[in-house]
């Protein structure tokens, strides 16, 4: 009896003992298996160094350590594996499956700031301060060309204007703008001076111009130029073409509303046809004005038959209109007006002032 106990004892003991060498194999096993560290083939940083834990993978408790510096923001550099495994094996970092690999790459994460971005923030954040105007009016001239700006990937938050100044005396603009890092860092700051000038569309003469020179399309084109260089009474390239130049005028210069008017319809030393209208009378005779005029203007015309001057209105191209006082009817002697000439045409027209006349 005592013999049989002894027997299985025994046999639970041998039992016992092969299941516990087994579960100690399987937990090297797994041990081994979790912590072998494998060598990365790309590796990529957000800041200035690169650790242990950025090339290999299953670090452990090394990862944190330092190892190189990391390439410039944005760019992509590469190390041999030697060197590398050099380099853990002074960490006491060994057994680093290298996967065949001869060399690494590190690839520096950056964010880009593009110089457009900047002009376009720059002049939101001086719209309508000191007497400006749009955003999309300013003119910007940078002390430095911004360009683009690269940063940590960190910092990515939008960027905020801090300081804006701007002295309207001078045009000199100072702008400030932070950029918060998502990782608690310090904020960025980027600064920037300059001049803003606005400006505005103004029609400008592509030649030379004449006095009382009518305006064609091909002679005027549409540019940007400051504010107060072309004044409150710019013109418009629409209202500019047809126009008849008061002044002479050189290429190049932006045209006020000031420097145009209505083209002559009558010029100086012109044939003109003389118009003497009433109800049932209309007579037309030749003349030759002695002034220039737009539509609507009061010219002298000499009578080229009788030699004698009267005063019309410009009613055409080439048409001067003369009307007897509207105080009282109109009579025959009123084409004496004209002078004691022969009319080139007379037309009387059936009216009921021209029966009574009769």
């Amino acid at each position: 009896m005592i013999a049989r106990a002894l027997l299985l004892a025994t046999v639970l003991i041998a039992a016992s003992s092969t299941a516990a060498v087994a579960q100690t194999r399987e937990s090297f096993a797994n041990r081994n298996a979790i912590a072998a560290p494998v060598l990365r083939a790309d590796v990529q940083v957000s800041g200035d160094l690169v650790r242990i834990g950025d090339v290999i993978d299953n670090a452990g408790s090394a990862a944190q350590i330092a190892i190189y510096r990391a390439p410039d923001l944005g760019t992509t550099g590469s190390l041999p594996v030697a060197q590398v495994l050099n380099t853990l094996r002074a960490h006491h970092v060994i057994g680093v499956d290298t996967r065949d690999l001869r060399e690494i790459s590190v690839t520096r994460l950056a964010r880009t700031v593009e110089g457009k971005n900047i002009e376009l923030q720059v002049a939101q954040a001086l719209e309508r301060r000191n007497g400006l105007g749009d955003a999309a009016n300013l003119s910007l001239t940078f002390d430095r060309d911004p360009g683009d700006v690269r940063l940590d990937a960190g910092f990515s938050g939008s960027l905020q204007a801090s300081i804006v100044r701007y002295d309207n005396r001078n045009g000199r603009f100072d702008v400030t703008f932070e950029i918060a890092n998502e990782n608690g860092a310090a904020a960025a700051k980027l600064r920037y001076t300059g001049t803003a000038i606005e400006t505005i569309e103004a029609a400008v003469l592509a030649r030379n111009v004449e006095r009382n020179e009518v305006l064609k399309s091909s002679d005027v084109v549409v540019e940007r130029r400051p504010k107060a260089e072309v004044g409150p009474d710019a013109a418009l390239r629409d209202r500019a073409v047809g126009m008849q130049a008061r002044r002479q005028l050189r290429a190049g210069q932006a045209i006020r509303t000031a420097d145009l008017a209505k083209p002559d319809l009558v010029q100086r030393d012109q044939n003109v046809m003389l118009i003497y209208e009433t109800p049932g009378i209309y007579l037309t005779m030749r003349g030759k004005a002695l002034d220039n005029g737009t539509e609507g203007d009061v010219v002298t015309v000499m009578n080229l038959q009788s030699k004698r001057t009267v005063s019309g209105t410009v009613t055409g191209r080439g048409q001067v209109s003369i009307s007897p006082p509207a105080s009282r009817l109109p009579q025959t002697s009123d084409a004496t007006l004209l002078g004691k000439a022969q009319p080139v045409a007379v037309a009387i027209v059936n009216s009921p002032a021209a029966s009574k006349a009769e």
